[in-house]
């Protein structure tokens, strides 16, 4: 959901870096019209509450047009400048509407994140299709928050709602187990990144444009408009240390928030379904492109979203659903190089012309142009280590699923130790591996799929990780033959602990001939969270307990003469808040206790990765 807070308040700026004088990305067309802007426009909601919308008209274009929402909670006027979403589309001739939410900026109304995104969306397109320059079709666009906020309105199903183009919106799915906004991930909740957006994006300090004015002096006031006080610099590298964690934001004198909120409502609470995310049951009826990253948090359930689209479509428009995966991190995808360096990991020639997909499906959808968009592949990936591929399903139907077994002589601690991976579970009894997880030294978050403050995003090297004894390691032999793993994954540990509660996490790793060992994805799990997240459920100290991590999705190559390697202990830190090992809240807690965890791996207990093996 998220490549940095940099990157989800200003959702253009470039992720992947280019080595050397190779082509850069590939741009948007050159615009066909000039371009004429309408600043700070009120749209009435349903409730009376007004919504400041800034409208771009391509000059000369015969009307009426088709109309392209864009609504952020990032301050509109950042589409303003030149080469941004809104004037690109502007620039081929449709009417862009980018649009303050409900409770930012020029807008009216109290924010809560995504509270009231689908109802504000489906008023702001029934607006739209009303207006005399409009052709009464509307398109969304938007990454981050403004493609979990397409989601919503989606699932609304406003008939003028004709196409639209999702990025990163894994955050909307609440049947993925992450909660609205993608802030948890098997129950842990994203400390470092939902420190620092709490405090800078989802402030409730507002002063919103008074409408009771003349328009020449609205707009004057406009260019001069703050949100409100900025909150002071805070070192927030250090501050993520601090316990409680519910008390971060007030401790680092941070604005009013609903971050206590998130830390502190059960999962049972009806309070996470009135922030409106996707559920199973949910109906769509909109031509859509998903779009995400395999380094990007969710793309696994992006994926996931766009087949429920089409599975749950309630007309055979709404049935075209497609996707485009690839290999960077949060909204990047246009960033693409020809020799791309991403983390520190050489990812080749990454370009993709995905403005030109982009308005294809527009074109076909909005204007009714017949130009085959419908008949684009369903998938586009970024194989790691190879390049791009078209694919027609998601999960791939040739898909071999394959397990690896973890094993060792009991001494897998770091990677001097003697774990390995393996074809088959081990026979003998009594086989396992045990580390001491202390919340006080706390395994440090390397690379992943999101970067904020000191941590870095994408694949870095994680020898430094593997030399620790509180990280167990399980490598398998080198690959004769190289082998794709494409695919949604899973870990299955058999674990014990001598806490009522702890975490658990896996990362999944290329290990090169050379040694460097590249993360490829990770995942945790809140032991109490194993059978739901509604009904959490304490262990007692000796028995052993399945616990399924989800290991999101990945599409990389391990080339010959490299092995997959396995990571698992009890934190990545500060990415994900530390669990204190008592049992009790933890976001209210302030004395950790030190843990026994131990990893079973017998014939009773086979401990394995459930890998998407391609041929």
């Amino acid at each position: 959901m998220r490549h940095s807070i940099v990157r989800r308040l200003a959702p253009l700026g470039l992720a992947l870096a280019s080595s050397g004088a190779a082509a850069g990305p590939i741009p948007p067309p050159p615009a066909k019209y000039e371009i004429r802007l309408d600043r700070s426009v009120f749209v009435p909601m349903r409730d009376g509450t007004l919504l400041s919308t800034d409208l771009y008209f391509p000059v000369g274009a015969e009307e009426p047009l088709p109309v392209v929402l864009v609504r952020t909670p990032y301050n509109k006027k950042s589409h303003r400048r030149e080469g941004s979403d809104a004037r690109v589309f502007a620039g081929q001739g449709y009417v862009v509407a980018v649009q303050d939410v409900r409770g930012k900026f020029e807008s009216g109304g109290t924010f809560t994140i995504h509270k009231a995104d689908g109802e504000d969306g489906y008023d702001a397109v029934e607006w739209l299709s009303k207006q005399k320059w409009s052709s009464g079709k509307v398109g969304t666009y938007g990454c981050s928050y403004l493609g979990e906020s397409q989601m919503q309105l989606a699932s609304k199903r406003h008939p003028a709602h004709a196409a639209a183009i999702i990025q990163a919106a894994g955050g909307a799915y609440g049947g993925g187990g992450r909660q609205m906004g993608g802030w948890f991930s098997g129950g842990v909740f994203d400390l470092r990144s939902g420190l620092e957006y709490f405090r800078a994006a989802a402030s409730k300090y507002h002063n919103p444009l008074p409408t009771d004015i003349p328009r020449e002096t609205l707009l004057q006031l406009a260019d001069l408009l703050t949100t409100g006080p900025e909150p002071p610099e805070r070192d927030l590298d250090k501050a993520v240390w601090g316990l409680p964690t519910i008390g971060l934001v007030k401790a680092t004198e941070g604005p009013p928030t609903d971050y206590e909120a998130f830390l502190s409502t059960p999962f049972s609470d009806p309070w996470w379904r009135s922030l409106g995310a996707i559920y199973d049951e949910d109906r769509f009826d909109v031509p859509s492109i998903h779009v995400t990253s395999w380094y990007d948090p969710g793309q696994r359930e992006v994926l996931d979203l766009m087949n429920l689209m089409a599975r749950n479509a309630t007309s055979e428009r709404g049935r075209h659903q497609i996707a485009l995966v690839g290999p960077g991190g949060h909204c990047s995808l246009e960033e693409g190089t020809e020799d791309t360096v991403y983390g520190e990991r050489k990812q080749g020639d990454t370009r993709i012309d995905a403005w030109s997909i982009y308005l294809r499906w527009f074109d076909r959808w909005l204007r009714g142009t017949e130009n085959g968009a419908e008949r684009m592949p369903k998938l586009r990936i970024f194989v790691m280590g190879k390049g791009w591929r078209e694919e027609s399903e998601w999960p791939l139907a040739r898909t071999r699923w394959t397990k690896l077994y973890l094993a060792s002589g009991g001494r897998a601690n770091s990677r001097f130790g003697d774990g390995r991976l393996v074809e088959g579970p081990t026979a003998a009894e009594g086989s396992f591996d045990r580390f001491y997880y202390d919340p006080r030294t706390p395994v440090p978050t390397l690379g992943g799929s999101f970067g904020a403050g000191d941590i870095v995003d994408g694949p870095h090297d994680q020898s430094a990780i593997e030399t620790r004894h509180d990280v167990l390691v399980y490598t398998s032999e080198p690959f004769a033959n190289g082998v794709e793993v494409t695919g949604p994954m899973e870990a299955v540990l058999y674990v014990s602990s001598s806490a009522r509660d702890t975490d658990f996490t896996v990362k999944l790793v290329d290990v090169a001939p050379d040694g460097a060992a590249y993360n490829i994805e990770d995942g945790i799990l809140r032991a109490r969270y194993r059978e739901s997240l509604e009904k959490p459920a304490f262990m007692e100290p000796g028995e052993v307990y399945e616990l399924r991590i989800d290991l999101h999705a990945t599409s990389n190559y391990f080339a010959p003469g490299h092995r997959i390697r396995l990571e698992v202990s009890s934190s990545s830190f500060p990415r994900y808040e530390r669990n204190l090992n008592t049992g009790g809240n933890n976001y209210d807690e302030t004395d950790p206790v030190a843990a026994e965890n131990v990893v079973h791996h017998t014939a009773r207990h086979p401990s394995y990765i459930l890998l998407p093996v391609v041929p």
